[in-house]
């Protein structure tokens, strides 16, 4: 048997293995263990890991502003997932990450000259317009881009129509699918969405931006598809009306919703699609100001009050205002009910159900005083409960109503368009049919 390998002599009068800082400082390779620069960039990176600790300690909270909910801590359930959802949940979670977004891009604004929004970055990269050869490039869309005169317009409405989830005739047929579940259980089924910006405004769209070679196309399909192929109630020509005849703005350059004067025009819409006529002696008039923050500006962490020109309603014509101005995101049921005995002239009657958006909440103050009955819950409170919540809510309801956003709809990406919130939903009704 061979002898082990013996270890190689140490050089006469060498050092043993030894760490740069234990070296006796006259040695050239000497190094010390901290040394200033090594300390500063220690203290630094202790400061910037903390200071979100320490101020979550001192009750500074995040904010959502972004027009999305903050990404939720990820689940050990996920997998290799639970790592990569990290990133997002540590960035959303951030403490003055709107002060820190807002700071970057008035660096980017005023010292580089770049557009508004810049520094906040896009949208996830999607397939988006088709080439030559029928292949779908990676595209970025804008969370917010400029456009003419100081407006801003929001970079989703360009993904949906650039990026849809499917065809547009597979949402129309996904809409009489909801149609048909209503109006099997013995009930009115109405349907109206509230366009886009987009849609609205297209004098204020800039001359160039992404998207432009596939967004029109998919907008001018949908609103000449879909109204025809669902019964759809169209808003857009009581709100260029409105536009038109009066002087308070329907839409404005901070926001993506509409103002108040299109959630009345919604209201009025919806009343007349469930009885016809009722709306003849509705009386309406100025009601002073409201503020509302501007969503746009805010995901570009600025804050700028919209002052949102707010009305009075008495559906009889009388002097009594009943439109009841409630702050709500409807993912909890808000049941807007009239208490007077006897009620009003001028009532919708029937019971109503509103599954909504946000942009409901413009509408809700006059839902609230022109119908009887009216419950206004969120669409992703309806995909997500259960067939006995569903049917316990939907009970004693007469008129079921649809209010979806145009860019919600357009592309199919609804949630209540999808196989397993739609069987809930249609299960609820058929459990308690009228």
């Amino acid at each position: 048997m061979s002898a082990p390998p013996s270890r190689a002599p140490r050089a006469r009068g060498g050092l043993p293995p030894t760490l740069e800082s234990w070296l006796p400082r006259e040695h050239t390779l000497y190094r010390p263990r901290h040394g200033k620069r090594q300390v500063t960039a220690l203290v630094c990176a202790v400061a910037f890991l903390l200071a979100p600790v320490l101020l979550l300690g001192l009750g500074v909270r995040p904010d959502a502003f972004e027009n999305r909910a903050l990404k939720e801590f990820p689940s050990l359930s996920d997998g290799w997932g639970f790592f990569t959802g990290l990133t997002g949940w540590a960035s959303d979670n951030m403490p003055l990450r709107q002060f820190a977004v807002q700071q970057a891009d008035g660096i980017s604004t005023d010292v580089f000259g770049d557009p508004r929004g810049a520094a906040l970055g896009t949208q996830q990269g999607t397939p988006g317009i088709p080439t030559g050869s029928g292949v779908r490039t990676p595209v970025n869309y804008p969370l917010a881009f400029n456009g003419k005169d100081g407006w801003l317009f929001y970079g989703q409405d360009l993904q949906a129509r650039c990026a849809p989830v499917t065809d547009v005739t597979t949402v129309i047929n996904g809409l009489n699918r909801l149609r048909r579940a209503v109006e099997s259980s013995g009930r009115k089924f109405v349907l109206v969405v509230a366009p886009d910006k987009y849609t609205m405004e297209p004098q204020h769209l800039p001359d160039h931006y992404v998207g432009k070679d596939c967004a029109p196309a998919r907008e001018a399909e949908f609103w000449r598809r879909v109204p025809a192929g669902t019964g759809m109630v169209d808003l857009r020509p009581s709100l260029t009306a409105a536009m038109h005849q009066g002087s308070d703005p329907v839409y404005d350059q901070h926001d993506t919703h509409w103002t108040y004067g299109g959630g009345m025009t919604m209201a009025n819409s919806i009343a007349q699609a469930i009885t016809p006529g009722i709306t003849r002696t509705w009386r309406v008039a100025p009601n002073g100001i409201r503020s509302w923050a501007g969503d746009l500006e805010k995901m570009l962490g600025r804050s700028v009050d919209r002052q949102l020109p707010a009305y009075r309603m008495s559906p009889d014509g009388g002097d009594t205002d009943r439109a009841r101005y409630i702050a709500s995101d409807f993912k909890v049921p808000l049941r807007l009910a009239q208490t007077t005995v006897p009620s009003p002239a001028g009532l919708v009657l029937p019971k109503t159900a509103v599954i909504a958006d946000s942009f409901t909440q413009f509408a809700a103050p006059y839902l609230a005083a022109g119908f009887r009955d009216v419950t206004v819950v969120h669409t992703d409170t309806v995909a997500g409960s259960d067939p006995n919540q569903l049917a316990a809510l939907f009970a004693d309801t007469d008129v079921i109503t649809f209010e979806f956003v145009e860019r919600n709809v357009i592309g199919g990406a609804s949630t209540m368009l999808r196989d397993q919130a739609f069987d809930r939903f249609a299960l609820a009704l058929a459990q308690r049919p009228r």
